[in-house]
């Protein structure tokens, strides 16, 4: 381009963006990004291969690049509410459709019913749950259940759905309370008359397909309150209506006895396989009950691939699921659709899916939003929460989440349509036009050679992941032609030697390996690099020849923000830095140098592992000015070989717990065996709120807690311990609010001042019964109860 053909090509591209259609929106927002990306590039770039325009002109079309983002996003907000408000209405008045038949919910029913029998109980109720899990016909059957049917003087059902607008449900309500109403009447003479009809009588309104607070907002004050008994129930996919109003969570059901006798053995296996979804149990059933009731064809049916699946997911999708895919903003599309890139059923760690969405670019506002986001739409799955998190926020206590099955079923669907992502199946495949691969059969390499060529084939692929089964064997990968490679994780696979051909990969942002040897210095040359993980086959470090450093190059590295190299460490930075590193796993204390961790402002989560035949004798104590220096949310330091349980061995250096800064939020020690005098200088740590101690992290028969110590601590956790006495002193663990132990068989009685603090929750597994009776009395005093006991012998 000219001068001037660089300088107006953002703009030009501005003011062609008011005449796109609707259907072009994906295809402008992904230029949008690309374009945004080269930009950057240019802009950080030192060593380009061609002469660059100059640093002026490139910025000018940066600010234009923005420009357009923003107009992208008016553009499809404008779009959104304006359907709101000139589609047609999906409002149904009155009606609900054939009758379904109730599957599994009978729990709920009655606590719904109970609910709304009893004249002292809350007015306003939410029914929360997943797409197809029976939200609508549990509301039915309660709406026409005779009891409920003679109690209320009154009654109104409305499907609001996703478009809607608030005269056509005051119209429906109105229609079933009062059918003389005069539907040409004026929005605000129609709000009056929903306040004049229902007024002194006993009423009960359901809003069945509840897709906004929005809808709260607009009817709650036009429902008068009437002492003689209400009740307003609505029905949502949205999480967040929690807020708003009381809720009803509709769990995913357990079946049994719904098939002949003969077909019981395959028809669990199908139950099972519809993971507790009313309505994928029900169309499955539907097709099911057309065919052949031979115990051939029902085990052939129960196999999760077989096409009477395949059929009822479909079918699903197409009536109910797609709306809630359709109806998420355009960020949180690309979001969504990409956890369909993992296998199905799953579970994602949290962190892994935040780097990986941060990694693809995907992410316009904060990660832990968009999760929220999509977990509240009901979209989302948390299949693992710690309690152990110090937010009271829900989204940061999710540790696993996930899709299901269903929904896992419509990205597949989706993001082959649109070549968002595409799953290698064995088989030869034409994917030269494919931007995301993802291999669920690590063992397609092997036996395939058409795999492996049709994959060292593509240019154009951006992420290329293997999630197989773990391959210890070698497995031949090519990614010599996949020179614009921005994500490429293989941790499923060992790694003989080290891919020389990664380092031509100059857009990479995420590489994840399992390699056991040195790393190449020219990894430097991975300039985009933000999440660089390394583990090893044999996780163990055998003795001191084995530890290792990553080269010095590894400091010229500056979009590094997640490092985890296990076995290795880094190497003295001789005055560089690392000015976006924030999380540092695996590395042995060796590197723990005050002078290095200088080096790394933004560092915020550090996990250090000792191997006590090689760390014995290196001093810890450069780890306290460290911490009194470096804001550190969260520390681990973890014993790999920690000391055998006959013995007791405290280490010969101070301990590395000692005079720790305010600064650390979460503390987490493992197998270090230390005299439980040393936990002093812990307990005055103010702004410590998660304490886990491990395997023997503290040892000896006694620990006397002082007075006025752990005051911000919300979260204690030991596990295998060999404390018998345990006595604490005045205004100590005053916020504690979780208090898990864990196979402390010696220990006799838990503190008594624990049960004068309000709220906590005490779980004791595999313990001695001694506690169990001595918490189990404490609670019996108390209004409010709070203990959880797990009588499992293994977890």
């Amino acid at each position: 381009l000219s001068k001037n053909g660089q300088q107006n090509l953002g703009q030009q591209v501005v003011n062609t963006t008011v005449d796109l259609k609707e259907k072009r929106r994906d295809m402008a927002y992904a230029a949008v990004i690309s374009l945004k990306s080269v930009i950057e590039r240019l802009l950080k770039s030192s060593e380009i291969s061609f002469v660059p325009p100059s640093k002026k002109i490139i910025k000018s079309a940066y600010k234009h690049v923005q420009s357009l983002q923003h107009v992208l996003k008016r553009f499809d907000d404008n779009i959104s509410s304006s359907s709101e408000r000139y589609d047609a209405v999906s409002s149904t008045i009155g009606c609900r459709g054939k009758k379904s038949k109730m599957v599994g919910l009978s729990d709920q029913f009655q606590e719904i019913q109970t609910w709304l029998l009893d004249p002292t109980g809350p007015c306003y109720h939410t029914l929360v749950g997943m797409a197809g899990i029976g939200k609508t016909t549990l509301a039915t059957q309660l709406f026409e259940d005779p009891l409920i049917v003679s109690h209320f003087d009154c009654r109104a059902f409305v499907t609001v759905g996703q478009k809607y607008r608030l005269k056509d449900i005051l119209i429906g309500i109105l229609a079933q309370v009062n059918p003389e109403i005069d539907k040409t009447r004026k929005l605000d003479d129609l709000k009056k008359m929903i306040y004049q009809n229902l007024k002194g009588k006993t009423y009960l309104v359901v809003l069945d397909d509840v897709w906004t607070t929005q809808v709260w907002n607009d009817l709650r004050r036009l429902f008068p309150y009437n002492k003689s008994g209400f009740r307003v129930f609505m029905t949502t996919r949205l999480q967040n209506m929690i807020k708003k109003v009381g809720i009803f969570f509709v769990r995913r059901c357990l079946l049994s006895g719904l098939c002949p006798s003969h077909l019981e053995k395959a028809g669990k296996k199908i139950a099972e396989n519809c993971e507790g979804l009313p309505l994928l149990i029900i169309t499955v059933a539907n097709i099911l009950s057309e065919a052949d009731k031979t115990p051939e064809y029902w085990r052939k049916a129960a196999d999760r691939d077989n096409s009477v699946f395949m059929d009822a997911n479909d079918q699903i999708m197409s009536k109910v699921l797609f709306s809630s895919y359709e109806y998420l903003p355009q960020h949180l599309k690309a979001c969504f659709l990409y956890m369909g890139i993992f296998p199905q059923n799953y579970e994602i760690t949290r962190s892994k899916l935040i780097n990986l969405w941060s990694a693809e670019g995907f992410l316009e506002h904060s990660a832990m939003q968009c999760l929220e986001e999509l977990v509240t739409k009901s979209l989302v799955m948390v299949h693992k929460k710690s309690l152990h998190s110090p937010y009271r926020s829900p989204i940061h206590q999710i540790k696993t989440c996930g899709l299901h099955s269903v929904f896992w079923h419509l990205c597949s669907k989706e993001a082959e349509k649109n070549n968002f992502f595409h799953v290698v199946n064995g088989i030869a495949e034409a994917v030269e036009h494919e931007r995301r691969l993802c291999v669920h059969k690590n063992i397609h390499f092997v036996i395939n050679k058409e795999v492996y060529k049709s994959i060292a084939s593509v240019s154009r692929t951006r992420s290329l992941l293997c999630f197989g089964p773990y391959h210890k064997y070698p497995v031949p990968i090519s990614l010599e032609y996949l020179r614009l490679l921005r994500v490429f994780d293989a941790l499923t696979i060992r790694m003989y030697e080290f891919p020389m051909e990664i380092l031509k990969l100059v857009q990479l942002r995420y590489l994840a390996l399992t390699y056991d040897g040195n790393i190449p210095s020219s990894i430097s040359k991975l300039r985009n690099l933000q999440f660089l993980i390394i583990l090893r086959h044999l996780s163990i470090i055998n003795s001191c020849k084995d530890l290792s450093y990553l080269p010095i190059e590894i400091w010229e590295m500056q979009e590094l923000k997640h490092l985890q190299i296990t076995g290795s460490n880094l190497p003295d930075p001789c005055g560089a830095l690392l000015p976006n590193l924030v999380t540092l796993l695996d590395v042995s204390p060796r590197c723990c140098t005050k002078e290095l961790l200088e080096r790394i402002p933004l560092l915020s989560k550090l996990r250090i592992r000792f191997d006590l035949s090689v760390d014995a004798n290196e001093s810890s104590n450069h780890l306290l000015d460290f911490i009194s220096r470096v804001s550190l949310s969260s520390l681990k330091c973890v014993v790999l070989n920690p000391i055998p349980r006959c013995e007791f061995v405290v280490l010969p250096q101070a301990p590395i717990v000692t005079n720790f800064d305010s600064r650390v939020v979460k503390l987490s020690l493992s197998g270090f065996g230390y005299p439980w005098e040393d936990m002093s200088t812990i307990s005055s740590m103010w702004s410590l709120q998660v304490l886990k101690l491990r395997r023997y992290a503290f040892r000896g028969p006694k620990w006397e807690t002082r007075d006025r110590a752990f005051k911000s601590l919300k979260v204690l956790v030991i596990e295998d311990s060999d404390l018998m006495q345990w006595t604490v002193g005045i205004k100590t663990f005053r916020c504690l609010e979780h208090l898990t132990m864990r196979r402390c068989h010696r220990l006799e009685m838990i503190p008594s001042s624990f049960g004068e603090i309000f709220g906590l929750s005490i779980k004791l597994v595999d313990r001695n019964p001694l506690v169990v009776a001595c918490a189990q009395e404490m609670d019996g005093k108390r209004k409010r109860k709070f203990l959880s006991v797990s009588t499992s012998i293994h977890r």
